[in-house]
């Protein structure tokens, strides 16, 4: 496994977050993200983060399970993340729910 030198704080990562800010809209970022990831990567994100607002709104892991395909374990981690991560998804998931408003 490559080692990391002060991940998440080294110079490749910070470069690789502002290429993230870079991005303008969503045709930007599915460019971007076909280009850097590979199809099951992808995937993979998307099924996270169509989970968010599903546990934001308390429906049961088995229920979103149900509606969405998405493994119960990846519903877990998601709500792992949201419960005691860094709030990156409720940041971002409020941020585009006041763009909705």
């Amino acid at each position: 496994m490559k080692k990391h030198v002060n991940f998440p704080n080294n110079l490749a990562a910070h470069s690789f977050y502002d290429a993230i800010a870079a991005i303008k809209n969503p045709a930007e970022a599915q460019q971007f993200l076909e280009d850097l990831c590979t199809p099951a990567e992808l995937e993979a994100m998307i099924d996270r983060w169509q989970v968010v607002p599903l546990l934001i709104a308390e429906k049961s892991y088995q229920k979103i399970h149900d509606e969405t395909g998405v493994s119960v374990t990846t519903v877990g981690r998601v709500a792992r993340c949201l419960a005691f991560g860094k709030g990156g998804y409720q940041l971002i998931y409020e941020r585009l729910i006041g763009k909705k408003k």
